[in-house]
């Protein structure tokens, strides 16, 4: 099942999604025309004044994927995957500095380094994070062109680092009830990357170890904690992890270093939540929130598999949940190129030079193109990011690869650069 076509009317108003079977039949007997692909959307040819039935929105922040979803009722219609770039951010910015300090070492020409003349602004993030923040917004934006949306909800807290820390701090709701225990077990599943800490298999129950036996004076604080299958947890027993893992010395230092890291990819999420959560209110649109143990209960509850968008889905207050779709769209932030004219090399000394002309023969690099080659070597249809050149020859980045040498004669637009790419 695909995801519900988004339907807009002659003067461009959001109407509700409709299924592709219909929108294939609108298409072919002239009554619409296609407006965008990514997402799927096609305009109709007549104004319609129905009202319409508000969509909710919902989106459960990562550190780097993203998940969202449209509900409509208690039907899934829409759900996608975004899938961030912040760590390419964050390894050009160490790669820029590193020249600079290098051209500077070697006093060539360099610009003068800057220390105390820069303030930051108040809610200022590093790039890396304000990036997600930047994307999720730009793609709820976008869906609220195209769809009737009334209402969004965000999973606004994923891990409170300090309840996990020190579990006596505060809190009913982390201490009684059905969703007693849902937060650590969460925390711990991605530290641990979802295997046994001792011997690593997956796909098995997991339990909650304690690296040092509780009933040796082991403490119930996170850094105490792992996860085992249950054939390591009963031959462990109350062993000290030393005499257990006496034989896997390796195993034992990585565990010990584990225990102690913090997990980034939360902290990540923690500082941009409330950023993502203050733009969104700039909307005009109700703003809700679910903390990640009522998602995982909500998911776990319903049965259904573990996805970032099936996550969106179930956050926040969830009664039933009909899921109408199973291709969600996948979205990757690749970025808008880069405005370096000169190129350099791993040292900084300049290599070519990039010209200033960015359209080719009509195309972009970063438009998404098909292309049937009948005759050569590369004879085939491929679609795909496009790499442009003056010559004319193009190189195409497509699901299975990069296929080079495609002419321009052969390629054909079908949705022009936003900076990110697309599949299923």
């Amino acid at each position: 099942m695909s995801n519900f076509v988004f339907v807009l009317d002659s003067h461009k108003r959001p109407l509700n999604a409709i299924r592709p079977g219909l929108a294939r039949k609108l298409l072919t007997t002239g009554k619409a025309a296609v407006f965008k692909r990514y997402p799927f959307t096609i305009i109709l040819k007549v104004e319609v004044t129905v009202p319409q039935e508000p969509i909710t929105l919902k989106l459960d922040p990562g550190s780097k994927t993203t998940g969202i979803a449209l509900l409509q009722g208690e039907s899934v219609i829409f759900g996608a995957e975004l899938t961030h770039r912040g760590q390419s951010i964050k390894a050009s910015l160490e790669s820029r500095r590193s020249l600079r300090r290098s051209r500077r070492n070697r006093h060539t020409r360099y610009r003068k380094a800057r220390f105390l003349n820069r303030t930051r602004p108040k809610g200022w993030l590093a790039p890396s994070l304000q990036h997600r923040v930047e994307t999720t917004l730009t793609w709820a934006t976008r869906l609220m062109k195209v769809a009737p949306i009334g209402s969004i909800a965000q999973e606004l807290v994923r891990f409170d680092l300090q309840q996990l820390e020190n579990p006596e701090i505060s809190g009913l709701e982390y201490q009684q009830g059905v969703l007693c225990g849902y937060e650590i077990r969460e925390y711990l599943l991605n530290k641990w990357d979802r295997k046994c800490a001792y011997c690593g298999v997956t796909d098995t129950p997991l339990q909650v170890e304690h690296i040092h036996p509780k009933a040796k004076g082991g403490s119930n604080r996170i850094s105490n904690l792992c996860l085992a299958c249950e054939k390591c947890n009963f031959k462990k027993g109350t062993q000290d992890i030393e005499q257990f893992l006496s034989k896997k010395p390796d195993v034992l230092k990585k565990i010990l270093s584990q225990a102690k890291r913090p997990l980034k990819d939360a902290a990540a999420v923690n500082s941009t939540r409330w950023a993502l959560f203050n733009r969104l209110r700039m909307t005009g649109l109700p703003v809700s929130t679910g903390s990640g143990g009522l998602t995982k209960f909500n998911r776990t509850r319903l049965q259904l598999p573990k996805s970032h968008w099936l996550d969106a889905a179930c956050v926040g207050k969830v009664e039933e949940l009909k899921v109408l779709t199973s291709q969600p769209l996948l979205i990757k932030a690749a970025g808008h190129g880069t405005r370096q004219m000169c190129g350099t090399d791993r040292f900084g000394f300049p290599i070519r030079h990039r010209s200033k002309k960015q359209i080719h023969f009509g195309f972009q690099t970063g438009d998404i193109v098909g292309a049937t080659v009948t005759a050569g070597k590369k004879v085939g249809s491929y679609v795909g990011r496009v790499l442009c050149r003056a010559s004319g020859s193009f190189d195409i980045a497509t699901m299975k690869g990069r296929v080079a040498g495609i002419s321009h004669k052969y390629c054909q637009s079908i949705h022009k650069k936003g900076g990110y790419s697309y599949g299923f």
